[in-house]
């Protein structure tokens, strides 16, 4: 039966459409994303986005993470072209692109949703992008053979997508956005319905993906531990502001200020009630700082991250040391996770479960910890 509705015509002269030969390994090259002093307002007083600048490089694992109403996926949807900027610009391998529509961008999305057509089978659901761009039939099958047999979809292509669990449908998802070969694929927080183990599972399989694909990856989610496994770099957003660009080492162990700190999962941020030369004074008392955290700024928070502590044995020569009770014990399977009072405040601490003595409720213990691993963070 013949299609009504006419496949729109491919522009091979276009500079935004990627047209050249791909290897049979699905190989990319990727794009790099710029956006200058992006903007985006809700009515008269809800702020998206205040001004964000940012350069993801081609190739990278990029993670917006934030919590909800943070802006990260309207800055998504201003990737992809489904939202309007009201000021700043958007650039895609070097090409303005804040005025292009989303179907000349090469970019696709993965929605947390699946957006898949249940009546339809995997392998028509794989070929309905490339049917719309008006490939011809040997075409989208050999595109669609590529792509599952590179996802490992195996005997799945031939299933209705309404026969399939919600990590199968995921994996579906992925390929179909995959088979029509963008320069940058956004991931709109893909992972956030499924169980614990599965999530485990596919993060390590997108990560994998990624690095055979060499695309350009820009993902979102709320999720601290779900982005330091994945990513090349993080920018944390809040209030429609980039707090911070870094690695996931930088921005996990040196937090540029407490809001980062905080959303990181860190509870032992104190507050700087006096510091001089390479001491302060917290709640937990006078602590000697590395002498590279010294700051002109007196106020501020400390942040002593649980790993660093050492609980018990003999204290080495120019550590911290503190006195504190066991008030909690929890079992976390590897690790044991104290909570201890000091001072009358509360001090987190983790310990290894494996060739450590365990602490019990309401031992007295020894902390120390290394003036090294102190981090001055600001307000």
């Amino acid at each position: 039966m013949t299609n009504p509705m006419p496949a729109p015509e491919v522009e091979h002269s276009d500079p935004l459409d990627d047209t050249r030969e791909k290897d049979e390994s699905m190989p990319r090259e990727a794009s790099s994303i710029e956006l200058k002093g992006l903007r985006k307002q809700f009515g008269k007083d809800t702020v998206a986005l205040d001004g964000v600048d940012l350069t993801i490089d081609a190739g990278e694992f990029f993670t917006l993470l934030g919590p909800s109403g943070c802006g990260k996926t309207t800055l998504l949807r201003i990737l992809a072209g489904l939202e309007e900027p009201d000021a700043g610009k958007l650039l895609i391998g070097g090409k303005d692109v804040t005025d292009i529509p989303p179907h000349r961008r090469s970019v696709n999305t993965v929605f947390q949703s699946y957006a898949l057509f249940p009546h339809l089978s995997v392998r028509d659901n794989l070929a309905f992008g490339l049917r719309m761009r008006g490939e011809s039939s040997a075409e989208r099958e050999r595109k669609v053979a590529q792509v599952a047999d590179f996802i490992q979809l195996g005997s799945l292509v031939e299933r209705r997508v309404d026969q399939l669990s919600g990590g199968q449908r995921q994996r579906i998802a992925l390929a179909r956005a995959l088979v029509c070969e963008p320069n940058v694929l956004l991931l709109d927080e893909p992972l956030s319905a499924l169980d614990a183990g599965l999530r485990g599972q596919l993060q390590v399989e997108l990560q994998r993906i990624q690095k055979r694909l060499g695309m350009t990856f820009v993902f979102v989610t709320h999720d601290q531990d779900e982005a330091m496994v994945m990513s090349d770099r993080i920018a944390v957003l809040d209030s429609g502001i980039i707090q911070q660009v870094g690695t996931p080492s930088e921005v996990y162990e040196h937090p540029v200020n407490a809001f980062v700190a905080r959303f990181m999962g860190h509870d032992n941020l104190f507050a700087i009630q006096r510091s001089a030369d390479n001491w302060v004074d917290t709640e937990l008392g006078r602590l000697q700082l590395d002498p590279a955290q010294q700051r002109s700024e007196q106020q501020g928070w400390l942040l002593i991250r649980p790993e660093t502590l050492e609980l018990g044995g003999e204290v080495p020569a120019g550590y911290n040391r503190l006195e504190g009770t066991v008030k909690e014990r929890l079992y976390r399977g590897s690790r044991i996770e104290y909570r201890l009072e000091v001072n009358g405040v509360t001090l987190m601490a983790v310990a290894s479960n494996v060739g450590q003595r365990l602490h019990a409720v309401g031992d007295r213990v020894t902390v120390s910890f290394c003036p090294e691993d102190l981090v001055r963070v600001a307000a």
